[in-house]
């Protein structure tokens, strides 16, 4: 049985210009969440929520199966990394090191030797202060600051944001080390495709404030893809999941399946075959979803 690491419950918060929720998501423990949407979908505001800088107008968050109606108390607030999308103003006159013996105090758990050991590979200077840092630099203070205390839960947005390939590589190997124990849970906001196919176990799609739903990337990957096969529309039009199709010839069509998997055994149990297969880019599926085909699968 899963343990559920982030639990919401019909959360909603209202901007000024926008409206997020409700949100209803369960959070298993022990895997790489990718929370993927359009610039102002809401990404930023739930992880926000998730840490609490931003509280919620209606609705429940539990932490690691348990609710704090009163607020995050510091033990909890000790199991979770946090990078900001806009990262603080309250250390722009530290120094790294400085910031880093600050932090430091707000973690049983802080390894000072991990985290000089990040910052060396990270290549990131010891006594210039933060906001003399370029944007790379403080991103990779950042990510070595999150990661130093071991945290139980990783919230990362557009932790990517400045980075160079080989800082990225870097950061990607840290988080893929996180996860050998089985114990850390990340939820990553992103952009970049490559993340998501390299880190992601589940995708979760937000699109103008409302949560799409969270499916597992290796089905979603699997299951939509362009398929060529011998034959015309009324074989096609008796298939699940097809989302588009196109007469290419007299005795040859295309379509795009949502269940591609299900559509193998179907035409396989018929006699037929695929002519050949085409699997999806992540950013078609991800506009297909969008426009209301949802996957099977879909946890909402």
């Amino acid at each position: 049985m899963e343990n559920n690491v982030i639990e919401l419950r019909n959360v909603i918060k209202r901007r000024r210009t926008k409206h997020v929720g409700p949100l209803n998501l369960s959070i298993p423990e022990g895997y790489i969440i990718a929370l993927v949407g359009p610039n102002g979908s809401g990404k930023s505001t739930m992880l926000n929520m998730l840490i609490q800088t931003v509280l919620p107008d209606e609705g429940e968050i539990g932490w690691f199966g348990k609710q704090f109606p009163k607020g995050l108390p510091l033990d909890i607030r000790r199991q979770i990394g946090f990078v900001p999308e806009q990262l603080s103003s309250e250390e722009r006159y530290m120094t790294a090191d400085e910031a880093a013996s600050f932090r430091s105090l707000w973690y049983d758990s802080w390894d000072g030797y991990y985290f000089d050991e990040l910052m060396s590979k990270f290549g990131v200077p010891r006594e210039v202060k933060l906001r003399k840092m370029s944007k790379g630099e403080r991103r990779k203070f950042e990510i070595a600051a999150a990661l130093a205390p071991r945290p139980k839960l990783l919230l990362l947005d557009e932790p990517s944001s400045g980075l160079d390939p080989f800082a990225w590589k870097l950061m990607m190997d840290q988080l893929r080390g996180c996860m050998k124990d089985g114990s850390t849970t990340i939820i990553l906001s992103t952009h970049i495709v490559d993340e998501i196919r390299r880190l992601a176990d589940y995708i979760v799609l937000m699109h103008h404030g409302k949560m799409l739903g969270m499916v597992e990337k290796d089905s979603l990957l699997d299951n939509w893809k362009e398929c060529w096969i011998a034959g015309d529309a009324s074989v096609v039009s008796e298939l699940p999941g097809v989302v588009s199709m196109l007469q290419e010839g007299a005795n040859s069509i295309s379509f795009v399946t949502t269940e591609c998997l299900e559509v193998e055994r179907i035409l396989h149990s018929a006699g037929m075959s695929f002519l050949k297969t085409r699997g999806l880019e992540l950013d078609e599926v991800l506009s297909l979803w969008i426009d209301g085909n949802t996957p099977a699968g879909v946890r909402q």
